[in-house]
């Protein structure tokens, strides 16, 4: 999938779509050094990850004002949705190497986004309108993470592949979901999970 079909399907202005091309720029040139994405979906960065990512956008509340983003990596999918023009995009990644990409790829993208230099679990705990997080964990693992950032109103938004159903039958044990599941653009075999509400069950 080219960058114009990419753009096209996500609504993205001119203006969107060269800062989306910069990104795609800047992460080919630090790949080689820091394989920040899997060496097989180099030749469909597009597709794969700016597609996968900026669907998210159509799920993110008109309202937010703080978005976190867990395990950011790459910069996917928080880099991606303030290229997009989501306010108040925060970007949590303990890996040196991968906080440094994400500084030199906001200045280049010119996005305005916090970047947390630390582990999840030492990210001071506060209410977040979003929570997303992409190829960090599975979702029996992602929520006792997600549910300190949730508060009324919030959502988590998770890209989620094949296995959706799987760790959806594996989080049932242990949690209560009201979610919306929306089919990916990227991929027809992966989900996007748009979680308004958790709750832990404590019983045995």
């Amino acid at each position: 999938m080219t960058r114009d079909e990419v753009c096209r399907l996500l609504g993205a202005s001119p203006e969107t779509s060269e800062r989306l091309a910069a990104y795609v720029a800047v992460l080919g040139e630090w790949q080689p050094r820091l394989k920040l994405i899997g060496p097989g979906t180099v030749d469909e960065i597009w597709a794969r990850h700016v597609l996968d990512c900026g669907q998210i956008t159509r799920y993110v509340p008109p309202t937010c004002r703080r978005l976190v983003d867990l395990g950011s990596g790459a910069g996917l999918p928080g880099l991606i949705l303030a290229i997009m023009g989501v306010a108040g995009v925060e970007m949590v990644e303990r890996d040196e190497s991968k906080v440094a990409f994400l500084h030199a790829a906001a200045n280049v993208c010119d996005v305005d986004v916090g970047i947390h230099g630390m582990r999840i679990e030492d990210l001071p705990r506060g209410q977040a309108d979003v929570v997303t997080a992409r190829a960090l964990a599975p979702l029996d693992v992602l929520l006792p993470i997600t549910a300190s950032f949730l508060g009324e109103g919030s959502v988590a938004i998770f890209p989620k592949g094949r296995s959706v159903d799987d760790e959806l039958k594996s989080a049932a044990r242990h949690w209560h979901m009201w979610f919306s599941r929306h089919p990916s653009l990227s991929d027809a075999r992966s989900s996007v999970l748009v979680i308004n509400r958790i709750h832990h069950d404590s019983r045995p």
